[in-house]
């Protein structure tokens, strides 16, 4: 899923325990986990290596195309939490919990850490796969997904 989706739905289960930052944040983190079991889309990341035989090899290449990658990820986010604060007001930790999971993508990446790397490897298996559904279903899923979980928890 992309941040923005991650970002709104932990906002949305902070927001139902306003009292604990704390399991606000780890239920954010959980939420990304099962959020990104069912089938989505991503948007490409031209700086991004994939190596088929081995996920854990994948890396992000820093060079001109990650800058850009760089300015479209921070925008995901900077939607993703605008959106999340415009209707939940601040559940903060629950956003950084939601999106801490594909942020660690990148320092597993950089360090290659044997903590990171189960992280990692668990991401990878509950990750849907990638090609499963093209950008408008992916989309729709994401969209309707969202104003569920929304729905739902602003009751």
């Amino acid at each position: 899923m992309v941040l923005t989706s991650h970002a709104i739905v932990g906002a949305a289960l902070a927001s139902v325990i306003p009292k604990y930052p704390l399991a606000g944040f780890v239920l954010g983190f959980a939420s990304h986990f099962i959020l990104d079991a069912i089938p989505h889309w991503d948007y490409q990341l031209r700086s991004s290596r994939k190596d088929l035989k081995n996920r854990l090899n994948d890396d992000l290449i820093i060079g001109p195309d990650f800058y850009l990658d760089l300015l479209k990820i921070s925008l995901d986010l900077a939607v993703g939490f605008v959106l999340a604060f415009f209707i939940f007001g601040s559940f903060f930790w629950g956003m950084v919990g939601a999106v801490l999971p594909d942020l660690l993508q990148f320092v597993y990446f950089k360090a290659r850490k044997t903590p990171l790397k189960y992280l990692q490897r668990f991401h990878r298996f509950v990750h849907a796969d990638e090609d499963c559904v093209g950008p408008v279903w992916g989309i729709a899923i994401q969209v309707l997904l969202v104003l569920f979980i929304v729905i739902i928890l602003k009751q």
